[in-house]
């Protein structure tokens, strides 16, 4: 493919995406993820986008929100391997609220095998996912539909959340920060998001490592409230996005990272073998929070993990 037809491709995902990958844009260009820097570099010189870490966004700032369709072929090995990692956190009667999101879609997935939980979600893509398992409850909130993910959004959805209580929150965004935390492009889902956290004790939050660095417009999260992050490795050429981890580490976030391509995760959308993250100490605990700590699991290594908080 000739630079101008790969540039073409690259600059008509962005515009229907918003935002996309290199390791994305490599994929479906077929070349190497330094010939598709390169490719993005000119178009940022155009005016056409503009970088963000580890990806492309449309030209202007502030990110704007994909659709479903899109979302859902958009670092899905990535997704995987964090789905995996994050339901080892669930723990058999729990009572946990699930936001909506691709990558929250792929956690329900895993929680249908726990035994006692009780699962509240505005999302009709977790409900789907949970509703042949006969030994989970789904609690669904009110609320109007949005179409565009498929979430139940609204004062009638926030509403229905008072005076919940339950033991953690797992959310998604499309950007996250050190400095403002979780955010996302649609102002209704902040406010539904921000009812859920909310109703929990801990607050997990799934990104995968394209979001890492990127602002949008509207906050659900604020780095303080943030109890864990559960991420993928960055491509090692990504110091843009260990130094944001070591960041949100350093303000008392702990740190959950799935291995390297999503190692842990198996084809198909189907779980992947358990990981193990270890747990390393960091210094800085914020205040009212355990201490920080910086967990790894099976594909990033010790040296990679010592190189992340040297950063």
């Amino acid at each position: 493919m000739f630079a101008a037809e790969r540039r073409q491709l690259i600059l008509e995902m962005v515009r229907a995406n918003g935002a996309v990958s290199l390791r994305e844009l490599a994929r479906v260009v077929q070349t190497s993820e330094v010939t598709v820097r390169r490719d993005v570099r000119a178009l940022e010189a155009e005016g056409l986008l503009d970088r963000r870490h580890g990806g492309a966004v449309l030209p202007g700032g502030f990110t704007r929100e994909s659709g479903f369709p899109q979302k859902s072929h958009l670092a899905t090995a990535e997704k995987t391997a964090i789905a995996d990692l994050a339901a080892g956190l669930v723990e058999e009667g729990e009572a946990i609220v699930v936001g909506a999101g691709t990558t929250t879609q792929e956690l329900a997935r895993r929680l249908a095998r726990v035994p006692g939980l009780t699962v509240v979600t505005n999302s009709l893509l977790v409900a789907q996912a949970l509703a042949h398992a006969n030994r989970v409850e789904v609690v669904m909130t009110g609320g109007t539909l949005r179409g565009s993910n498929y979430a139940l959004v609204g004062s009638g959805a926030e509403q229905s959340l008072q005076g919940l209580r339950v033991s953690k929150a797992f959310l998604s965004g499309s950007g996250l920060t050190a400095e403002r935390g979780l955010s996302t492009s649609n102002m209704l889902s902040s406010s539904v998001d921000r009812a859920l956290v909310q109703a929990a004790a801990e607050v997990v939050v799934l990104a995968d490592h394209t979001k890492l660095g990127t602002d949008t417009m509207f906050q659900t999260v604020p780095t303080e409230l943030i109890t864990r992050l559960v991420t993928d490795d960055p491509p090692p050429h990504d110091d843009r996005a260990a130094t944001e981890l070591q960041a949100l580490a350093d303000q008392g976030v702990q740190i959950v990272v799935a291995g390297g391509n999503g190692a842990n995760g198996a084809p198909g959308g189907e779980p992947g073998p358990a990981a193990t993250p270890r747990q390393r100490a960091l210094p800085g605990p914020r205040r009212g929070h355990p201490t920080a700590a910086l967990r790894s699991a099976s594909g990033l290594s010790e040296g990679r993990v010592a190189d992340l908080r040297r950063r």
